[in-house]
């Protein structure tokens, strides 16, 4: 058997763009072997692409997180136009592509936009299509969607910049109106970026300019306290299945933030499985199959949910979750047993697999005459 040429795509210009180097190296040291040829492409904060001699350095070999630099690499670019997905370096080469591990987090590649470009270039790719990864980037539109299915969220409403320059009092009290605490976040960044955990009015439009700051469209949330966050890894295309449950306990942080999430090593813990009434955890692999499901997605994500008591509401989706080997991701489906190079491969067989469905359609579709 020919071996599989796997591109990982990493980087990107994101405000995630350090998270994502880190998930791309656990990814490409589980696909090393014989069977495999991995081809590490980073993109770089300005968005060009280059073919990269290894995979990303981890914080512990350099001392700091990791980026992708182009010092001593080749520029490269996807293209499908003779029919057989390539990529392109600047010398002229072409090396055909099998499939793609997009990896990246975040705004132009986690929203659609590099899934587009792949659609285009015709090449296999992990993970959802365009639309689903569209509405899983978006919170808001996310929640909308939810909702109208009649899935549990909690309640929230949602603001625009403009809104919010032309009448900071009418958004101000639309949110109070929810109740304290309230979180406020950019409606389409992951990460925990942008978020703030707000308990009186008076901090409540610092808040809110600091979400701003990131997006132009933000969600601010009722925060049900006391509650349990708890996730659920979801894996497959058409008949999707939910993991075991997991749940994330802050510690010394007033919630899951960016810091208690990737700069303290003892800023949360991961409890794999989560201890729930086997009940609730049903439940909550439901809810997050259906939250899958209704927004389109595929291949993988991780829901989010809140729970307090024997009430669930869905929190939010990650269609390109955290992927290092320590992730919750991995963890769950590691605990649910699934191993971390299995489930790698589960993927890209799901990608091949999605790819060929989709494209028996537009081989097999017939022609329209007249208008019929």
């Amino acid at each position: 058997m020919a071996r599989r040429r796997v591109v990982v795509l990493f980087g990107g210009r994101s405000s995630e763009h350090e998270i994502s180097c880190l998930s791309a190296r656990s990814v490409i040291d589980a696909l090393e072997g014989d069977d495999v040829e991995v081809l590490p492409i980073g993109i770089a904060r300005d968005g060009r692409w280059f073919v990269l001699p290894g995979p990303p350095a981890l914080p512990s070999e350099t001392g700091r997180m990791p980026e992708v630099v182009a010092d001593t690499a080749a520029l490269a670019r996807l293209t499908g136009d003779d029919g057989t997905p390539a990529l392109v370096l600047a010398d002229g080469s072409r090396s055909t592509v099998d499939v793609v591990f997009p990896v990246l987090h975040g705004p132009r590649g986690e929203d659609g936009a590099i899934q587009g470009l792949l659609e285009v270039a015709g090449v296999p790719y992990v993970g959802a299509g365009v639309l689903g990864s569209a509405l899983g980037m978006d919170k808001a539109m996310q929640k909308a969607l939810w909702a109208h299915a009649g899935l549990p969220v909690v309640p929230y409403i949602v603001a625009g910049e403009p809104e919010w320059l032309d009448d900071e009092d009418g958004v101000l009290a639309r949110a109070t109106g929810l109740g304290f605490p309230l979180f406020t976040k950019p409606a389409s960044l992951g990460s925990s970026v942008g978020i703030t955990k707000v308990t009186t009015a008076e901090e409540l439009p610092a808040a809110i300019a600091t979400a701003f700051r990131f997006e132009r469209k933000i969600v601010i949330e009722h925060g049900v306290q006391p509650v349990r966050e708890i996730e659920c890894a979801v894996l497959g295309n058409d008949d999707p299945v939910a993991s075991v449950c997991g749940e994330i306990v802050p510690e010394g942080h007033a919630f899951y933030d960016y810091e208690a999430k990737y700069l303290d090593e003892h800023g949360a813990r991961l409890v794999i499985p989560a201890a729930l009434d086997p009940a609730l955890a049903t439940r909550v692999q439901q809810l997050a199959v259906s939250a899958f499901t209704t927004i389109g997605c595929a291949g993988m994500a991780r829901v989010d949910c809140f729970v307090q008591d024997d009430t669930v509401w869905l929190n939010e989706i990650n269609t390109i979750p955290g992927f290092t080997s320590i992730s919750m991701y991995p963890k769950l489906w590691e605990a649910s047993g699934l191993g971390y190079p299995d489930l790698v491969t589960k993927l890209l067989d799901l990608a091949v697999e999605r790819f060929d469905a989709e494209g028996a359609k537009l081989v097999d579709a017939p022609e329209l005459h007249g208008g019929a």
